[in-house]
């Protein structure tokens, strides 16, 4: 079993993992449900799909990706041919977060097999289903000196943080994400980290509104909030917010029905204690909509506040439920002071048809990703980097930047024995005027 060196070996076990998985999908979606009643259509969407078109994309292009790649030689080391040659970091730990179980375990594994490593995955244990599934699939697939699964608590990510890794890739809360970064710090492990941050969108007075909010609507809900690239508040343009707020409403309406708690499409927050410290963020005099929860069936409704503080506790921390603070402004001094008081974000977005206004926007702030006049849907663009900066997260991935950030790129300079230029060897004496011209004209 050569891993690291057999490319072939590496494709036909992703082979054999598509295959399980694509056979444990209705299983996948069961316990996706079971863990927090995600809708099969999100389940699929989202989760099982993504994974499968990740997987056959790797299987694809695998020999292309991990093949040496050619590059232009310095004139200085003719006659030479140069390379970037890819290998394995060699043992990887992969921390995959809760709200994304499947997907976002998984995704980050495909890729480090891939690129030759050795895994160690842990599932989250907030969603015991599904973490208890992917350990068979892997089990299924896998050898356990190539890919193994702890599951367990805090205790378990703690003992693993503790062993010394060759890389760390790690996807959950910016808290959680500087206890990675400092155990990765005491072995000067590379890492990965995929966290989040309070996501503006800015909508103005040029934007099509029942259509932002129908995008805003999809992209704020699904997984009822508990997505790390949600819009977290909006900003809207003062004289446009009675119009928002109308098609808001009638969209969230349309899309959950007036009895939202019986919704089969939405689905419910992860634990009571996510579900308190929601509730605690919704001032109930803010609330222009929604607003209802139900701590049994930990439901929390998909609910819009009216200009809540900015010291409040909905606009201190990431939200990540199903809660959207409306927020006016009238210049882009306003924005800037709004957006200013955070840490650079992971998702950005603009609603406008004013072209130079979007592209101001996008150009003036730092943030991981986002979109102009939608939401989340850059996330599904392999081609387009995924990850955050600053306090969102370090690093970035997807389609074949996964396979790079698990690989070590080595450049490698291969020289000719047919010529051996005697400018460089000592001794320098009367060479210095000489090789000064020729550094200058190179």
């Amino acid at each position: 079993m050569d891993y690291k060196n057999d490319i072939g070996y590496r494709k036909e076990t992703l082979k054999k993992l598509l295959y399980n998985i694509q056979k444990s999908e209705d299983l996948i979606v069961k316990a996706l449900y079971d863990d927090f009643k995600k809708p099969e259509f999100e389940a699929v969407l989202t989760e099982t799909n993504y994974v499968i078109s990740e997987l056959k994309d790797t299987i694809k292009n695998i020999h292309k990706w991990a093949k040496p790649k050619r590059i232009w030689p310095s004139l200085l080391n003719f006659p030479s041919t140069d390379y970037i040659y890819k290998e394995p970091y060699g043992k990887v730990l992969v921390i995959a977060p809760w709200n994304y179980p499947f997907q976002l375990a998984l995704c980050p594994l495909i890729s480090a097999v891939a690129a030759g490593n050795r895994v160690v995955l842990k599932p989250s244990e907030l969603t015991p289903h599904t973490s208890a599934i992917i350990t068979k699939i892997i089990q299924k697939t896998f050898h356990v000196n190539h890919v193994e699964v702890f599951e367990g608590g805090v205790e378990v990510s703690s003992a693993l943080l503790a062993q010394r890794w060759d890389y760390i890739f790690f996807t959950g809360s910016v808290a959680v994400g500087k206890v990675v970064a400092k155990a990765a710090a005491e072995n000067l492990t590379p890492v990965t980290l995929e966290l989040g941050g309070k996501n503006p969108c800015i909508i103005d007075e040029t934007a099509d509104l029942k259509l932002a909010a129908k995008r805003i609507v999809w992209g704020k809900f699904i997984n009822a909030g508990q997505t790390c690239i949600a819009p977290d508040y909006i900003l809207i343009q003062k004289n446009m917010k009675i119009n928002f707020l109308s098609f808001m409403m009638e969209e969230i309406t349309k899309s959950y029905g007036k009895k939202m708690e019986k919704s089969p499409d939405f689905a419910r927050i992860i634990n009571t204690k996510n579900w308190l410290r929601l509730v605690n963020m919704i001032d109930p005099e803010r609330v222009l909509f929604g607003g209802e929860s139900d701590a049994n069936a930990l439901y929390i409704a998909p609910t819009l506040l009216e200009e809540p503080a900015l010291d409040s506790a909905v606009m201190k921390e990431e939200i990540f439920g199903p809660i959207l603070p409306i927020l006016t402004y009238e210049t882009e001094d306003d924005i800037k002071k709004v957006i200013s008081r955070y840490e650079k974000p992971l998702a950005f977005y603009v609603f406008s048809d004013n072209k130079s206004f979007a592209k101001k926007l996008i150009t003036t702030y730092s943030f991981g990703g986002g979109c102009i006049n939608d939401t989340v849907v850059h996330f599904s663009n392999k081609r387009l980097p995924f990850g955050g900066v600053g306090h969102s997260g370090i690093g970035a991935y997807h389609g074949q930047l996964s396979f790079d950030i698990f690989s070590h790129h080595k450049g490698v300079v291969k020289k000719g024995n047919w010529l051996d230029l005697p400018m460089r060897y000592a001794p320098y004496k009367d060479k210095l005027a000489a090789i000064k011209r020729i550094l200058d004209w190179l």
